[in-house]
């Protein structure tokens, strides 16, 4: 695996042969993070003495973490509370996260079609990292801190002509990077929001992007 900072700086690559570059977005797409997010967060609020609806909390993620954070600190203390946030996760929720169903064989399905895959997430670059890492993910690189049309940044860097994700702010950077927007339905939206958002392609869950690949493949 190969990572890249955000924000830029990167080498694009060319596809292996004549296969596609497929980004995936990290939580709910590719990784099940929902458990480990929720004990830090359940550590924060322990440890601050203030609460903080968990169930909520995992029922909208995707955009970045002083978003949420928002939520439930004043302004003053974000920062301090983002901080000790990432100081909490790596030992709490990187082991507690799992492969989303069909997350290996959708990446396996664009290597055995010549391409490449990359992550690209609003989740802090270290952190995702070592989520694909603890995951045993096989992409070809990963790119951290960035969100909707951000993610494009990395998207056009690589030459990503495919972007998966769960949220309607994948799909916006999809639309960003022009490339294809393939939603899956496991996160916080429904199949009829995110073709409602314009997802190019709405799939139920990851297990049905190998046979889609195929599909668009044999008809191109």
């Amino acid at each position: 695996m190969r990572t890249a900072d955000p924000g830029g700086g990167t080498t694009p690559h060319a596809s292996r042969e004549d296969g596609p570059t497929v980004g995936f977005d990290l939580d709910l797409t590719l990784a099940d993070t929902r458990q480990g997010i929720g004990d830090v967060y359940r550590a924060l609020a322990a440890e601050t003495g203030v609460f903080i609806d968990v169930d909520e909390v995992l029922s909208r993620l995707g955009p970045p973490l002083e978003h949420e954070l928002a939520h439930w600190f004043p302004a003053e203390r974000i920062e301090e509370m983002a901080a000790r946030y990432r100081a909490l996760y790596g030992d709490i929720a990187v082991p507690a996260s799992k492969p989303m169903p069909g997350a290996f064989e959708a990446v396996e399905a664009v290597r055995a079609a010549g391409g490449r895959t990359l992550v690209v997430t609003a989740k802090s670059h270290g952190h995702a990292v070592a989520t694909v890492e603890h995951l045993g993910l096989p992409v070809d690189a990963v790119v951290g801190g960035l969100f909707g049309t951000g993610k494009a940044v990395a998207l056009r860097e690589h030459g990503a002509q495919i972007f998966v994700g769960d949220h309607i702010a994948d799909v916006d950077a999809a639309r960003a990077a022009a490339a294809l927007g393939v939603a899956v339905a496991t996160g916080p939206f429904d199949a009829a929001e995110l073709r409602a958002h314009g997802a190019d392609v709405v799939l139920p869950d990851l297990g049905a992007f190998p046979e889609w690949l195929a599909g668009r493949r044999a008809a191109s």
